[in-house]
């Protein structure tokens, strides 16, 4: 004998709804929102009193995707799903890529009352796409550029050496010294850009201890105020004392934090500021098998410099591709590189005009 269902909660079924971080609208046959969860109002970025009642034409204005999933799940009777392709376009906050399934609402005696749209946040998964689509095509580079910087460097040696040996040869007062010179300050600089090139492509020692982030990045705006002397350039730190020690190599966290408050700082000219900030993260956690859930720390520098066009962001971790006079275009490839050696990820947002703003997300432990 099967056991009776249990009665069903209402107040259960409210709290579910009004909790999940899921976007929950409900409309009835003429397309009316009769529901409109906490989720639903912080997507739109409106709130349950001016929507309920009004027509989903009005509230998805102009967004045909959206309107296609409610008149096939009203009109047609059956549940419709897209997880690619809608992006919401909201008056006062970014636009937001959303997966959307539409179904359509049944009362208990069959008859269609309506329909349901169940929205999910994509942004952060397109955050994750980027990043791993940027680790693939710099793995790719990387094993390129270290095979070429092996082919150039032996051949390189010998023209700085030849260039020497020619300067020793020629009097002092030659007016050929200064080509000598020349050609040595360069053949030097391809060193240098060489060096990163092979840098970017061996694997990291995998020496790894405890890492005071807040000591680190002390050090290092201390040395980028005194290399900011005489420019009106403020460094402010929100560092957070409580964060324990990361597990992370020493020297390569310190390169890759000089690497991006140097650049933070260069971005500003003559003046501006510079922010620095550590928290533990509360919108990511690190998952390994075996093993309870990794807090992350976040480490956010913001700049308020002239910041990076639509354009230029796209390729910005682009080995090669800078946009500095004089720059090798490899500081944030192997800046990118660093972070995912340990184990986390790096975020850059930029606007004209506004600044710059990187997040860097580390493991704990």
């Amino acid at each position: 004998m099967n056991a009776p269902s249990p009665p069903h909660d209402p107040t259960l079924t409210a709290l579910v709804i009004d909790n999940i971080d899921r976007a929950i609208i409900a409309l009835d046959r003429q397309g009316r929102v009769t529901l409109f969860n906490p989720a639903a109002e912080n997507y739109l970025g409106l709130s349950a009193r001016h929507a309920l009642g009004r027509p989903c034409q009005e509230l998805f204005a102009g967004q045909e995707a959206v309107l296609y999933l409610v008149r096939t799940a009203l009109a047609e009777g059956r549940s419709i799903t897209d997880d690619e392709s809608v992006v919401l376009q909201r008056p006062k906050n970014e636009p937001l890529p959303v997966s959307i399934y539409a179904a359509p609402i049944f009362s208990r005696r069959g008859e269609q009352d309506g329909a349901v749209l169940i929205l999910r946040d994509l942004s952060r998964v397109r955050e994750l796409e980027d990043t791993l689509r940027r680790t693939d095509q710099l793995a790719m580079l990387t094993t390129l550029a270290a095979g070429l910087a092996h082919e150039i460097k032996n051949p390189l040696g010998g023209i700085k050496g030849a260039a020497q040996l020619l300067a020793m040869e020629l009097a002092k007062d030659s007016p050929l010294q200064e080509y000598t010179r020349v050609m040595i300050k360069e053949t030097e600089r391809v060193n240098g850009i060489i060096e990163e090139l092979m840098d970017l492509g061996k694997p990291r020692p995998a020496v790894m201890g405890e890492v005071d982030l807040t000591k680190i990045l002390g050090d290092i705006v201390l040395l980028q105020r005194e290399a900011a002397r005489g420019q009106q350039i403020d460094f402010v730190l929100t560092l957070d004392p409580s964060i324990p020690p990361v597990q992370g190599n020493e020297n390569l966290l310190t390169r890759l934090f000089l690497n991006l408050i140097k650049n933070a700082r260069e971005a500003l000219g003559q003046s501006g500021r510079v922010e620095i900030e550590t928290k533990i993260s509360a919108e990511y956690h690190m998952s390994t098998p075996g093993s309870r859930p990794s807090p992350l720390v976040l480490i956010r520098i913001r700049d308020t410099g002239c910041g990076i066009p639509p354009q230029d962001l796209e390729r910005i971790f682009t080995p090669y591709y800078t946009t500095k006079t004089g720059g090798s275009g490899l500081g944030l490839a192997i800046c990118q590189k660093i972070v995912e050696d340990h184990r986390g990820f790096l975020k850059l947002a930029s606007s004209p005009g506004t600044g710059t703003e990187i997040s860097v997300w580390l493991p704990l432990r």
